[in-house]
């Protein structure tokens, strides 16, 4: 007898060797037809899989997270077979998985276009309505090369060459298409019922400029046709969205050739920037922190005893002078470390907390830069703390209540935690990454706080807290972290005299809360559509006369709202009035005031809140109480 253990934990018992499918159909004919994969002991499998001993078994089907996986892998297959029904001449290359969708790379004798697109994508729809059964096959390395050559799949045949003779290879057919794959994939074609093909892209083989030019299609698909639809209208805000488009219609920043990955602030932007940034400076005097600023260049030989000139070097500028080589700091850490090793610390002193809004470089790839969230000239709002193993869990739980109240602060409340454990490659003894990785769960427990654990995702040098925020999209970025440090501070000399007179090491903790400032600031964008709250807003209050007649006192208005700490701009021009309303509403400012005659003469003012909202007339008493309050709420 052959035992399946289910996961609600009972069990069925069955004669002999047993496949996924039919464990589903003996647990019920709507599992089975719902059934896409299956797990046996932890693995994920194909339905045809066959179970030849006792396992713990699990049916995979559209409602779980590897449901939609085996989904998106299979429609990339499907996306293949389509292509080669219609352009037989196309070579496949590999189609994997990516987030929210797939891609699959063809050498073909010329691009494809947009009719192209949406030729294969009407080609798919008529495969998976075929519902043809996808079948897996196994050979030797050998026979697959052999066989792809067969057919003039020349990549494919390249990509099982370079693996070893002995290993054997799976393939995936349907139909009259036959792919090289893993797995596993759904049973049938007619499982794929929800994608769409979504953009076409040049992609060079196995990633090297060197080689051959491909064309890559990108598509997404789905379980339900609604969550494809509440996708798509996802990107279509999030192109309404994009910080590049709206930071050139609100004149905020632009970026040009002469300065790749650099921004360029404007007046309005560069407000932005200091609001952030005054914030922030806030958060650290009233956390202990001592704010401190270190050079931009440093010798070589720093970088050297730090490990980045070894293992970093080829993401630095790198610059000479008088026979000596030095490089723009990417990070601020090592600076931080040298005013700490300026003069004798004692235990009395930890912890030592620094803060600095450090500006780094880093010398990005240039297909990488994406505006403001990937760029090669960025501020952090950076600190680092030095203290004792002791004292770790204490100043990470502090850190986590500060970070949550800047996000809420900010707008931000929904906050992924995560915890990035021990990589493979790492430095130091396995009892001290043991004492601080329990450190920072420690701390996370005395928060109250439920967290990701990320085995492998952490630094060579130690482990890290993560903080993704989700914006008003459901899109989720990764903003603070919380390191330890047990290596650098030795690597770089740091002592400090322990209450036995001895000389230690002290722990580094590394801790970030916005992270970069200029990709906080296009998250803050993108997350706002540009109407950011009045705290923030670079200019937060214009005021419009409707004639030269109540210039003066629209200006003198001006003036008073400015002495009280506003942002505010006096539009006095010569316009009629409902197209200097129209302009500022563009631009998306929280509050317009409009003076006509009755308001000078009462001494009020027409108040419109951002969104057309008309708030009537009011004394100038009230409008500042009201102005006041938003931005001291942060409303």
């Amino acid at each position: 007898m052959l035992t399946v253990r289910l996961p609600d934990g009972s069990a069925r018992q069955f004669d002999g060797p047993v496949t996924v499918a039919q464990v589903a159909a003996n647990i019920g004919t709507g599992l089975a037809k719902a059934a896409l994969a299956g797990k046996v002991d932890g693995k994920l499998v194909d339905t045809s899989f066959l179970i030849e001993k006792d396992a713990d078994v699990a049916i995979v089907t559209d409602k779980d997270a590897d449901g939609l996986e085996v989904i998106r892998h299979s429609t990339a297959h499907l996306l293949a077979y389509a292509v080669k029904e219609l352009f037989p001449d196309a070579q496949v290359t590999i189609g994997p998985v990516i987030e929210n969708g797939f891609y699959y790379d063809f050498a073909y004798k010329r691009p494809f276009t947009p009719e192209d697109l949406a030729t294969i994508e009407k080609k798919m729809l008529e495969l998976a309505k075929k519902d043809e059964p996808v079948t897996r096959t196994v050979l030797g390395r050998d026979e697959a090369v052999a066989y792809f050559e067969g057919i003039g799949e020349h990549y494919k045949a390249e990509i099982i060459g370079s693996i070893p003779a002995d290993q054997e290879v799976s393939l995936y057919a349907e139909g009259k298409f036959t792919d090289l794959c893993r797995g596993p994939h759904v049973p049938s074609t007619g499982k794929l019922k929800v994608f769409k093909l979504m953009k076409l892209a040049g992609a060079y083989w196995r990633g090297d400029a060197k080689n051959a030019m491909l064309q890559r299609v990108y598509g997404t698909a789905w379980a339900k046709k609604e969550d494809q639809e509440q996708y798509l209208f996802m990107l279509e805000e999030a192109e309404k969205r994009d910080h590049r488009k709206l930071g050139k219609q609100l004149d905020f920043f632009h970026f040009q050739d002469e300065a790749p990955g650099l921004i360029f602030w404007h007046p309005k932007g560069w407000s932005i920037w200091q609001q952030v940034e005054q914030y922030m400076r806030n958060v650290y005097q009233v956390n202990g922190y001592q704010e401190v600023k270190a050079p931009q260049i440093l010798d070589r030989g720093l970088w050297e005893k730090t490990g980045h000139w070894d293992n970093y070097r080829e993401n630095m500028f790198v610059t000479e002078s008088e026979n000596r080589s030095y490089a723009l700091k990417p990070m601020n850490c090592p600076g931080h470390i040298q005013i700490f090793n300026n003069g004798m610390r004692s235990y009395r002193d930890l912890p030592l907390r620094y803060g600095e809004f450090g500006q780094c470089h880093r010398n990005e790839p240039s297909g990488a830069l994406h505006g403001m969230m990937r760029v090669r000239g960025f501020t952090q709002d950076d600190g680092h703390i030095f203290c004792t193993d002791e004292q770790i869990p204490a100043e990470v739980a502090a850190f986590h209540q500060q970070a949550m109240e800047v996000y809420t602060a900010f707008g931000f409340q929904n906050i992924d935690v995560k915890l990035a454990l021990r990589p493979e490659s790492r430095i130091g003894s396995e009892e001290g990454w043991d004492i601080a990785e329990e450190s920072l769960r420690s701390a996370l427990r005395s928060c109250g706080v439920s967290w990701t654990e990320l085995p492998g995702e952490g630094a060579f040098y130690g482990p890290k807290i993560e903080y993704h925020l989700k914006d008003s999209l459901g899109r989720a970025w990764q903003v603070g972290t919380m390191q330890i440090d047990p290596s650098m501070p030795g690597r770089l000399g740091a002592e400090y005299v322990a209450d036995d007179n001895t000389r230690k090491v002290p722990v580094m903790l590394h801790r970030a809360i916005v992270g970069s400032l200029e990709r906080f600031i296009g998250i803050l964008i993108e997350n706002y559509a540009g109407a950011l709250p009045m705290w923030l807003a670079p200019v937060q209050v214009a005021v419009l006369n409707i004639s030269d007649a109540q210039s003066e006192y629209a200006q003198n208005l001006a003036t008073e709202l400015r002495k009280k700490g506003f942002r505010v701009h006096a539009d006095l021009r010569n316009e009629k009035i409902t197209y200097k309303i129209r302009e500022h509403s563009v631009q998306k400012l929280p509050y317009i005031l409009v003076i006509g005659d009755k308001e000078r003469d009462a001494n009020t003012v027409a108040v419109r809140a951002r969104g057309n909202v008309d708030l009537g007339v009011m004394s100038i008493e009230a409008l500042v109480e009201r102005l006041q309050l938003e931005v001291a709420n942060k409303a």
